[in-house]
């Protein structure tokens, strides 16, 4: 199956899980997992948010800035690949002044 994030509506999320400014977001959605293309804002941030029931991979295409995991601080850049195994905590940072670019897969576990 591919898919083609061009044939699927980009939303504009703000202040996505109680962070600040705004998310761009095509997602792919089955029973058993989520695929998004996703373009976070400079500023922006998503807000620290528990994975209970599934983990999220996120592979950054452009962009740099770090996550907060559990009680620590992960910088990245473009090529870098955050993993929040099911259990843990994450917030996501843009630091620059362009996009973030990312794929983000999170699958279910139940």
């Amino acid at each position: 199956m591919i898919i083609d994030f061009e044939q699927i509506k980009e939303e504009v999320m703000v202040n996505f899980k109680g962070g600040n400014g705004e998310l761009a977001t095509r997602n792919f959605i089955d029973r058993k997992n989520k695929i998004m293309m996703s373009r976070l804002k400079p500023g922006a941030s998503s807000g620290c948010h528990k994975h209970e029931g599934n983990s999220e991979i996120v592979y950054i295409i452009s962009g740099h800035g770090h996550f907060l995991y559990d009680d620590g601080t992960e910088y990245f850049a473009s090529g870098s690949i955050h993993y929040c195994p099911m259990g843990h905590s994450h917030a996501m940072f843009n630091d620059g002044d362009e996009d973030v670019v990312y794929l983000a897969i999170v699958p279910e576990h139940h």
